[in-house]
């Protein structure tokens, strides 16, 4: 009986706590309160936003002015938290204004470091859309493209041999992943490989480490040239592209995932 009650007081309380964050923050889908004092937001809560109350939000892309130029949310305004203190008059004047902060992604720290700026210059509802940029693109939602948007990138290409050689040595230092669909996955991949489908490589790269070399590919390049961008606009460094059909072709072993 005791377990029960205070099983009960626990879900009593995270219940008003939730209605105290709705009431001080308005109708927000999906918001998460940090100690910080800022909430996060999602994708799905981002455009409800966005469809519902327009004129009332105001959204910062706190990246640089070349990522901004290059695309960003429809109708977002650009406060670069590098040099927060030099644009920070492009904010709304009244302080109970809602504001939210963007950048490159889940593992992007701008957006956050621009959320905490504002607050301590006395705004009172801070929003960091954490998934940021690449997702927003990513799922079709409301976009300006600059004149740069379509700009072709040179990959760096990666051999089959080369990344055999790599895979041989058993290092820890690489993360090897298949942006094909789960089916072709499972047919056939390059042994250690992890898969990532392509139309989801965003909103999934969390679980990839900036701090090793991220090898990206598919059958003939095209998914992975895909992923390859993305990777860069989520702040990675190291990034490699090769070819499963290289691979294949040059008769490395392949590894299947069917029972």
């Amino acid at each position: 009986m005791r377990k029960k009650n205070l099983l009960f007081t626990l879900l009593f309380t995270l219940f008003f706590s939730a209605l105290s964050v709705a009431g001080a923050w308005g109708e927000v889908p999906a918001v998460q309160k940090t100690k910080d004092g800022y909430v996060i937001i999602d994708t799905l809560g981002l455009k409800k936003l966005l469809d519902t109350e327009p004129t009332d939000i105001v959204v910062v892309d706190a990246r640089n002015p070349e990522e901004y130029q290059e695309v960003h949310i429809k109708g977002a305004i650009n406060v670069p938290q590098k040099k927060f203190k030099k644009y920070d008059h492009l904010l709304p004047k009244e302080k109970s204004s809602r504001i939210v902060f963007y950048c490159n992604g889940i593992k992007c720290g701008k957006s956050r470091k621009a959320a905490k700026a504002a607050l301590k210059m006395g705004y009172e509802r801070i929003f960091v859309y954490a998934e940021g940029m690449p997702v927003w693109e990513e799922k079709g939602m409301p976009i300006y493209a600059g004149p740069d948007y379509e700009k072709r990138i040179e990959t760096d290409k990666l051999s089959p041999e080369e990344l055999n050689t790599l895979i041989q040595s058993k290092a820890n230092t690489f993360t090897v992943v298949d942006v094909r669909d789960p089916e072709e996955f499972n047919k056939g991949h390059i042994p250690g490989a992890i898969n990532i489908p392509s139309p989801t490589f965003a909103s999934q790269s969390e679980v990839l480490d900036k701090d090793k070399q991220i090898i990206v590919y598919c059958n003939g390049g095209g998914r992975s040239y895909n992923a390859y961008r993305k990777l860069m606009k989520l702040g990675y460094k190291d990034i490699r592209q090769t070819l499963f059909f290289d691979w294949q072709e040059a008769g490395l072993p392949v590894e299947k995932s069917e029972e």
